[in-house]
């Protein structure tokens, strides 16, 4: 049974209203309610998604945001590409 759009767009809608509280009550840099707050956001999207797909053959233009390992070591060989390049202009002044 698929759920009515409407309702999942509300869901999602009270989701983000729940993390700009959180976000503005912020009591440190990793508050937890923040992070709940946040996984919220990404269940309530994923449903309503899913809704908006099964009732109308539709999707959103937005992505959820998954920082994977992947990226860090992407930014590490980024950085070694930087310095290695750095290194090759010294030694070609």
């Amino acid at each position: 049974m698929s759920i009515d759009p409407r309702v999942a767009l509300q869901s999602l809608v009270t989701a983000l209203e729940e993390h700009l509280a959180a976000s503005a009550s912020r009591r440190r840099e990793d508050d937890p309610a923040v992070e709940a707050a946040y996984l919220g956001i990404v269940d309530a999207f994923e449903v309503y998604e899913e809704a908006l797909y099964d009732a109308f053959g539709e999707v959103t233009p937005l992505e959820i945001y998954e920082e994977s390992d992947d990226d860090d070591d992407n930014d590490d060989n980024d950085d070694a590409e930087y310095a290695s390049d750095l290194v090759d202009a010294e030694i070609e002044h």
